[in-house]
């Protein structure tokens, strides 16, 4: 018989109908019969046939039209939302529908897959993961890794062995034996009162990583996981099912406990979850309208899905990527101010950083290289003040390669970590099956990852505290030779001048966001888990500082093309001539004041590598940058996408073309 899900207030009901052919109206008005069914006062409504309500699906929020049928407007088990007109939460309040840090892209199901075997994830894998891009397998060799492992634990069971977590309380409760009869509960109690975490829920693309994470770590086969529940997570990933999991809550050691309990009492049945076709809504709900049961938990699996450091790392690695993503296009954007500023291209010269040979300053110096004004792509502008007077460009042009190059490396040196950390063991205890052993350790510890994403947040910082330095000289006319504000008509029009202090905000944000959250430690659970890594807080404050980094980034882009437009008919480079395109597809040139707001957001989306294909900053200049990487590098010498190390003093280079000597 067909069924829906509704949501009234705060409540969820199931309403069956063997007539299809009644209206939405019908389906309002039976959910709230059932609703004031046992209220004492009709919960306040009254009559039913005296309601006033309206119907829209949890998931978009559309409203339904009363007399639709519901043959024409909803499919079996869909989830509505009946919201009575008057009460204080409506219509702006939407019970099933939790804020989220950032809006979501439409869902698509994929149809490929990625193989997990819990050794060979990458960081840039998990995020795909997160956007939905690919379902997920088990490898036959992780397979039966996780059931040698499972065999273990059983036979632990069998004999009656006490071993922690598996036959005995946990923390402090550790001495504690419980008996066979109580294990089952005993791995459900340990998921529930763990669930204690507060705040927003993760996004769907941060909850979906994080299950994916968790997926993939327990597919090592050490942590004791049945295979079974393994199959039927992996079943929940590949329906989007996912868990409403707070993001504040955890200390980061014994492992992210309280986010990875509420990922695990979704997939339980309790609690909420988001699936895009029901948004947000009762577990239970969710999970059988996608023909999926709640996992029975056997002895040990509480423990095995909730002991880790998979909230760190997930966003740590999302963290990261973003991180890669703007550190290039900070290059890029860094390249066109010092265009528009009448800069010189000296000190990009590849004989100057062979004489400090730090990887991330040699490869940024040769971006600037590969994109300014050369042989390869002549510069009206660059042309027009080759003989100019001045001596050397200020620091915040001069000095990119070595600002921005340990930006790249620390970037390099925090997703070396992340990547080992991904496929990392982190249960406590292990279960070797090998050894038929299980043993206890402090794999769940999150310092590793704590620590190089304080560290990244540090590093990524200073793209924008420079960037808020070049967008001053681009708009003070005494620095730039432009009018200022880079407006016409200046008093009567601000121009830029509040972008610049909207920069300058974000980047003083910034600066206390960058105090690392690993310095601190307080001991927990009765100072059983006396020493603990804040890595949550770590990895939650490295997203903001660079979604900070890329707001003030944008800022620069948007001045430097408003630059742009006072130094015509002069032209740039191509490369540079491409970006300004892009940027002008979205935001067209400033004549006189208007909303700034959408033009910011605009051009930051253009910095966000949403989708394949969706044009960014970067995809418009890499290939220029690569096709002059091939014709600077010797044949002899491989090239790798991602390395560093470009020029080497015997690499034939053309000499640039701009020959001010600043």
């Amino acid at each position: 018989m067909p069924r829906f899900t509704v949501h009234v207030r705060d409540e969820w009901l199931t309403v069956p109908c063997r007539d299809l052919s009644r209206t939405v109206q019908w389906l309002g008005l039976e959910a709230l019969k059932r609703y004031i069914k046992n209220k004492p006062d009709n919960g306040g409504i009254g009559s039913v046939q005296e309601a006033s309500f309206y119907v829209r699906r949890c998931q978009g929020q559309g409203l339904l039209d009363a007399d639709d049928t519901l043959e024409d407007t909803l499919e079996d088990n869909d989830f509505v939302e009946i919201v009575i007109v008057g009460d204080t939460m409506s219509p702006d309040f939407n019970p099933s529908q939790p804020g989220s840090g950032h809006l979501n892209s439409p869902y698509r199901e994929p149809n490929e897959y990625i193989l997990l075997d819990g050794n060979n994830l990458t960081s840039t894998d998990l995020v795909s993961l997160g956007k939905g891009l690919y379902m997920i397998k088990l490898t036959p060799e992780a397979e039966k890794k996780v059931g040698q492992s499972r065999a273990l634990i059983e036979n632990i069971v069998t004999e009656n062995k006490v071993v922690y977590g598996i036959t005995t309380g946990f923390g402090k409760f550790a001495r504690t034996v419980i008996p066979n009869s109580k294990l089952k509960e005993l791995q459900e109690n340990l998921v529930r009162s763990h669930s204690a975490g507060v705040g927003k829920p993760l996004s769907p693309e941060r909850s979906r990583m994080l299950l994916a994470l968790r997926i993939n770590v327990l597919a090592k086969g050490y942590s004791g996981i049945s295979l079974d529940t393994l199959h039927q997570m992996i079943e929940a990933f590949n329906a989007s099912c996912l868990s409403y999991v707070p993001e504040k809550g955890t200390v980061g050691a014994s492992g992210d406990l309280a986010p990875l309990s509420h990922l695990a009492l979704g997939l339980m049945g309790e609690g909420k979850m988001w699936s895009p076709k029901s948004g947000w809504a009762d577990a239970k709900y969710v999970l059988e309208a996608h023909g999926l049961k709640p996992i029975s938990l056997k002895p040990k699996e509480g423990l095995a899905l909730i002991n880790g450091t998979q909230m760190i790392t997930s966003l740590g690695a999302e963290a990261v990527e973003r991180a890669l993503a703007i550190a290039r296009q900070a290059d890029i954007i860094a390249a066109l101010t010092l265009e528009v500023l009448k800069g010189t291209t000296k000190a990009f010269d590849s004989d100057i950083h062979e004489l400090r040979p730090h990887p991330g300053q040699k490869e940024v110096a040769f971006r600037f290289r590969s994109l300014l004004d050369s042989d390869h792509h002549p510069s009206e502008i660059a042309e027009s003040h080759r003989f100019c007077d001045r001596v050397q460009d200020a620091y915040t042009l001069r000095c990119c390669p070595q600002v921005h190059g340990v930006v790249n490396d620390t970037i390099a040196f925090a997703k070396n970590i992340i990547d080992t950390e991904i496929n990392s063991a982190t249960d406590n205890p292990m279960v070797f099956a090998e050894r038929g052993e299980t043993i206890s350790g402090g794999n769940f510890h999150g310092e590793y990852p704590a620590k190089a994403l304080d560290y990244l947040a540090i590093g990524v910082h200073e793209l924008a505290a420079i960037s808020e330095r070049r967008i001053e000289r681009l708009c003070n006319p005494s620095l730039s030779e432009l009018p200022a504000f880079l407006v016409c008509e200046g008093g009567l029009n601000s121009g830029f001048m509040i972008a610049h202090c909207t920069a300058a905000s974000l980047v003083s944000e910034n600066k206390v966001l960058c105090h690392p959250s690993s310095v601190d430690s307080l001991s927990t659970s009765a100072a059983t888990e006396d020493h603990v890594s804040m890595g949550g807080w770590a990895a939650r404050k490295a997203l903001k500082v660079i979604e900070h980094v890329e707001q003030v980034l944008s800022i620069e882009l948007l001045a430097a093309c408003q630059g742009i437009e006072f130094l015509r008919p002069l032209r740039t480079t191509t490369p540079l001539e491409k970006v300004y395109d892009l940027v002008r597809s979205v935001a067209k040139p400033w004549i006189r004041d208007r909303f700034m707001a959408p033009d910011i957001e605009a051009v930051h989306r253009l910095l966000l590598d949403q989708k394949a294909s969706h044009k960014t900053i970067w995809k418009v200049a890499h290939p220029y940058i690569e096709k002059y990487r091939m014709e600077h590098i010797p044949e002899s010498r491989p090239v790798s996408p991602t390395a560093f190390v470009l020029d080497s003093p015997a690499s034939p280079r053309k000499r640039l073309r701009n020959e001010c000597d600043h």
